[in-house]
Order: C-alpha cells, then sequence, then structure tokens
C-alpha cells in the first residue's frame, strides 16, 4: 500500500494519461486481431481462404471492425508518446504482443508488377483462450503473468515525462552530441547492413534484417514521440505546424516506417515468424529505451535502485513473452508430442502452409 500511495503521489498527470493510453492501445490492438481472425475464418467457409490467396475477408464486416479497432489502437499508442517517455510506453507494448501467431500473403498486381507483402496477425493469448477457446496452457499462464508483473513494476517507477514547451526544444534534444552521435552510430550500422551483410547474409542469419528494422525503429520511435508533442501543444492553443523541425520530423517518420516495413517484410517472408516476432521485439524495445535515454535522459534524477528495477521489469516482460513463443504450441499433460503434431496439422488447413519449428519459413 504504501508503495502505491508513493506512486499516486509522485506519478504526473501526463504520466497517468500516457498509462492509460498505453494500456488502451495494447487492449485495442490485441482485440483487433481476435476480431480479424474471426472475420477471417468466417470469410474461408464462405470463399477462398486469404492462406491461399483469397480476398473474400475484404467483404466481411467482422474483418473491417477489426482493422478499425486496430487503427484505433495505434493512435492511441501514438498519443501515448506525446504524454509519457518510451521508457514507459514501449514495454507496454507487451500485452499485446502475447501472441498465438498465424500468417498469409497478400498479393497485388498492377501491370507486370506483382508486390508481395507478408501479414501477420496475432491473437492475445487471454483474449484468444475466452473467445476462440484455444486453450492457454500452464506455461502460457505464467508467461502473461511475468509480462503484467513486468509491467507493472516499469509503470511503478517510471521517470516523470520532461515538460516541453514547443518543437524547438524537442530540436534542440535531438541534436545535442550525444543524441548525434547514437544517430550516427545508428546510420553507419544500418548502411553497413543493407549494403555488405543483407546481400550476403539477408537470407540466411535472421539478425541482418531485424537489426535493420530495429535500429531505424529506435530512431523513428524518437520522432514519433516528437510529433506527439507537436500535436499536443498544437491542440492546446501553441501552434506548432509552423516551425520547419516539424515538417523535418515527419521527413524522418516516413522514411524510417518505410525502410522498417521493407525490411520487416523480408523477415517475415524470410524467417519462422515465431522466431522473427520476439527477437524483434527485444531488439526493437531495448534500442529504443536507449534512444530515449539519452535523447529525453529518461534516467536523469532518477536514483540507481529506480534504474535498476525498471531494468528488472524489462527483463521481466523479455522473459515473459519468450516463454510465450517458445511453448505456444505446447500443452498441458502427457500428450505433449500428440498435441504438437496435431497443432501443426491444424494450423496447415487453417492458413494453406505449414510453419513450425525450423528457424527458415517454410513454404509447400
Amino acid at each position: 500500500m504504501a508503495v502505491v500511495q508513493k506512486w499516486r503521489e509522485g506519478m504526473s498527470s501526463d504520466n497517468v494519461k500516457g498509462l492509460v493510453l498505453a494500456l488502451s492501445s495494447s487492449l485495442f490492438i490485441g482485440a483487433s486481431f481476435i476480431v480479424k481472425k474471426k472475420g477471417l475464418k468466417k470469410a474461408g467457409a464462405s470463399g477462398i481462404r486469404a492462406g491461399v490467396g483469397g480476398y473474400s475477408y475484404l467483404l466481411e464486416p467482422l474483418w473491417w471492425a477489426g482493422m478499425i479497432t486496430m487503427v484505433v489502437g495505434e493512435i492511441a499508442n501514438f498519443a501515448a508518446y506525446a504524454f509519457a517517455p518510451a521508457i514507459l510506453v514501449t514495454p507496454l507494448g507487451a500485452l499485446s504482443i502475447i501472441i498465438r501467431q498465424g500468417n498469409f500473403t497478400l498479393k497485388f498486381r498492377f501491370g507486370n508488377l506483382e508486390l508481395i507483402a507478408k501479414h501477420c496477425f496475432s491473437c492475445s493469448a487471454v483474449l484468444a483462450h475466452i473467445i476462440l477457446r484455444e486453450r492457454l496452457h500452464t506455461f502460457g499462464i505464467l508467461g502473461c503473468i511475468l509480462c503484467f508483473v513486468g509491467s507493472t513494476t516499469i509503470v511503478l517507477h517510471a521517470p516523470q515525462e520532461r515538460q516541453i514547451e514547443s518543437v524547438t526544444e524537442v530540436w534542440d534534444l535531438a541534436t545535442e552530441p550525444g543524441f548525434l552521435c547514437y544517430t550516427a552510430l545508428v546510420l553507419t550500422a544500418v548502411f553497413i547492413l543493407i549494403y555488405h551483410f543483407v546481400p550476403q547474409y539477408g537470407q540466411t542469419h535472421i539478425m541482418v534484417y531485424i537489426g535493420v528494422c530495429s535500429l531505424v525503429g529506435s530512431i523513428s520511435v524518437m520522432s514519433v514521440k516528437a510529433l506527439g508533442i507537436v500535436l499536443k501543444l498544437t491542440f492546446s492553443g501553441m501552434n506548432q505546424l509552423v516551425y520547419p523541425q516539424t515538417w523535418a520530423f515527419t521527413l524522418v517518420v516516413i522514411s524510417c516506417v518505410l525502410t522498417q516495413m521493407n525490411y520487416l517484410n523480408k523477415a517475415l517472408d524470410t524467417f519462422n515468424t515465431a522466431v522473427v516476432s520476439p527477437i524483434y521485439y527485444v531488439m526493437f524495445t531495448s534500442l529504443t529505451i536507449l534512444a530515449s535515454v539519452i535523447m529525453f535522459k529518461d534516467w536523469d534524477g532518477q536514483s540507481p535502485t529506480q534504474i535498476l528495477t525498471e531494468i528488472c521489469g524489462f527483463v521481466t516482460i523479455l522473459s515473459g513473452t519468450f516463454l510465450l513463443h517458445k511453448t505456444k504450441d505446447m500443452a498441458d499433460g502427457p500428450g505433449l508430442s500428440t498435441s504438437l503434431s496435431m497443432r501443426s496439422l491444424k494450423h496447415e488447413e487453417d492458413n494453406g502452409f505449414g510453419e513450425g519449428i525450423p528457424l527458415k519459413r517454410q513454404d509447400t
């Protein structure tokens, strides 16, 4: 009780708003995947399944309801960065990536050009257990508990959000020597990965594609946070759209997001999604927290005990996420091998191809 009382007294109103938005985002995004999956199943029962190239789900209202719900969740996540530090918002994404995975490929043709975009959909483990009646085994429950405990630990010890009155202040933070050095290292690493390692090792080493996505992602989140602050200040009566820095941050976001999407699609198209997702979450979140600590100085004013506690909370979340992914096809009881075999067969029937334990994605 004393810890909770201290938290209530010490947590700023902006952090509370950011926390509520981040939790709302996780709820909406997690629920959206459930709704979309039910829509996909319903559409597949009366038409060609998405897993084999069908588009009947585009006529299914339930699928569109899931898409709208996901958009609402992403907007809430975007807004959360305007109120709370990234070290509080980003790890809470684990609450929406507690997943059981499937995937399908969408193909778009324009003349002789064929673009193949890999769409990976996920179901929140708890909601899947309740709505889709997918059994949540003992390790799954333990993984959920670990994610919840880790998230709570971070929330209770999160640093206060820096008070910013203009986008020029954010620009000043972004152009300080420490963050410029970090950005230079990130860009150097990304260029080396793209021009040297991707051609030679992209198809065989999973860390190449994910490394590009995670490094670029840490910069994009800082720019997204800057744009969130811009909108917050603008809506409060202080127009920030007249500053060139606003459009500079916008250009950075667009460039980074396009790069992330490109190389994440490559990773998903090449490797098993059950391997890609947890590795990407760990790298992306770790680098985002590092970038936020350097740029916004989130840990300034915090004691070593608070910092260590936040790190322990993050490690706890990583443990829960890893446990959920590693044991997602496991069942309780002695019939484990039978359960794995049945789940593999069911997965192939539902999605048009199997994707089991191997690192590389398996095509039929």
